[in-house]
């Protein structure tokens, strides 16, 4: 698939490696003010996309800034010693994103319909992240060194408040003035290996809704002031995706067949878009595919990231200590 068949659909490439590979596959090469640096683990994979010219941001349709991408197709197989170092990994990721002082004030977002299991990632990770920020109000003796004051927010989604996202976010900024906002929010992957098995980080924020279609304002810091980071787990993809894979595939298995060779070399480049959009012409082109066990998924990763995070922002605390500051 290319940037073409994405544009065409009107589907979002949400993930930064996915966007470098289709346009680096388009090239053929390298894309100039693209860096990519990988890293492999017992359990995982971090793929760091630094995107630091204007011309590779046009290109690949992100913004300047740093990608980080944990593959870990063992969250999958609910592994926990395999959870326990993806959870490691991705706290010692974010530590190098944050760059705090021990006495930063940070707000973690948790963006998504709790109401909607593939777009309750967010309000899970909250759930279960260690907040602070009262403690230094009202139970100071609680606190030992190495904690930061965290606060935490699950706005919704407009369709249940009537309120955009951003404005809600602002409102609580502008009040308590953190020094760092962490948003976690559910993607869109272009693949469906990456379903519940790929974490993405990235210093540019996020735009909520952005995967399904939805246009929201963003939550990054010129909106915000403050700066951003996003975490990101995909939780479904586009059928079309689906789709457009699976006529590649038949089309490949069509031509190296001698009986059937003639036919594939008959057929119009455009055949399998007009039967994409036959097939999906009832949901106007907009469906999005999510797996059965997405209920599982969404609880692995949320306990993976709430880890994380919690160790990222908090680093004396250990994991007995850890469910005592929960709530």
């Amino acid at each position: 698939m290319n940037l073409d068949f994405f544009k065409n659909n009107n589907i979002s490439v949400d993930l930064a490696i996915e966007a470098h590979d289709i346009v680096r596959g388009q090239l053929e090469t390298e894309i100039p003010g693209a860096v990519v640096d990988r890293h492999n683990y017992e359990n995982a994979t971090v793929t760091v996309v630094k995107i630091v010219e204007p011309q590779a941001a046009q290109m690949m349709g992100k913004p300047i800034g740093t990608y980080i991408t944990i593959d870990a197709p063992a969250i999958r197989d609910n592994n926990r010693v395999a959870q326990k170092e993806v959870a490691e990994i991705l706290a010692a990721q974010l530590s190098s994103l944050f760059n705090l002082p021990e006495n930063a004030n940070v707000l973690l977002v948790g963006l998504g319909n709790w109401q909607a299991t593939p777009d309750s990632l967010g309000p899970r990770v909250v759930d279960q992240t260690i907040v602070t920020r009262h403690l230094y109000k009202y139970a100071p003796e609680e606190l030992q060194g190495g904690m930061r004051s965290v606060s935490a927010l699950a706005p919704g989604v407009l369709g249940i408040t009537g309120i955009e996202t951003a404005e809600i976010i602002k409102g609580v900024v502008e009040k308590i003035q953190p020094d760092l906002i962490v948003a976690i929010d559910a993607l869109a992957a272009g693949s469906v290996e990456r379903i519940g098995s790929t974490i993405q980080l990235a210093d540019t924020g996020v735009s909520p809704g952005s995967g399904i279609g939805n246009k929201r304002t963003g939550i990054n810091k010129e909106t915000m002031g403050v700066k951003t980071i996003a975490i990101g787990v995909p939780t479904v993809v586009h059928a079309a995706v689906i789709a457009q894979v699976t006529s590649e595939h038949f089309l490949e298995k069509l031509q190296q067949n001698p009986m059937f060779s003639q036919i594939y070399n008959n057929l119009s480049p455009d055949y399998a878009q007009d039967v994409i959009n036959s097939v999906l012409a009832p949901f106007a082109g907009n469906l999005m595919v999510t797996p059965k066990e997405i209920d599982d998924l969404i609880l692995s990763t949320s306990k993976i990231i709430a880890g994380g995070v919690s160790m990222a922002l908090h680093p004396a605390i250990n994991a007995e200590q850890y469910s005592m500051y929960l709530n």
